[in-house]
């Protein structure tokens, strides 16, 4: 993470101290949504975008979390898209649970999901945003996250059942 900080630092003290107190969010939402070998890349290659774009933001639209982690979710599916084998990625100390086999089988869980309610879960309940910043970061309204956090805790349910 210190690297991230020196690249933002380099950039315009002004600009560093904007978006430093979200780096630690912006690094969770790259956990959760990029392949594991390619996060840090994707958070600095969202800080240069955020810096590119810097204004745009507004303020009135959603919060400088929002607005940063939509970037980084993003920076993230493009990643995703240009990996040529999918594998499950897990993420050290999310959903632990201090038992191993529950922790793979939610991860598991989660990957089976549709993309759009996995990007929910792990944006909401991984990342820690609030539906309202999820909603920013997924483009749709809050009522849509809260249905779809919805329909993927009821399949999660299903599938984490004991058969």
């Amino acid at each position: 993470m210190q690297a991230l900080e020196e690249v933002a630092v380099a950039v315009e003290p002004d600009f560093t101290a904007w978006v430093t107190p979200h780096l630690q969010v912006m690094a969770r939402v790259a956990a959760r949504l990029a392949p594991a070998a390619e996060r840090d890349d994707v958070v600095q290659e969202a800080l240069s975008r955020a810096w590119r774009r810097r204004s745009t933001y507004d303020a009135a639209r959603g919060s400088a979390a929002a607005w940063l982690c939509a970037i980084v979710a993003g920076e993230a599916r493009r990643a995703r898209a240009r990996r040529t084998t999918p594998t499950l990625d897990l993420v050290d100390g999310a959903a632990a649970s201090g038992h191993p086999e529950r922790d793979l089988d939610l991860e598991r869980a989660v990957a089976a999901l549709p993309r759009r309610q996995r990007e929910a879960v792990d944006l909401h309940y991984f990342a820690g945003l609030t539906v309202a910043e999820t909603a920013t970061v997924m483009g749709c309204a809050e009522g849509t996250v809260k249905s779809t956090l919805s329909d993927a805790r009821g399949r999660l349910r299903t599938l984490l059942e004991v058969h």
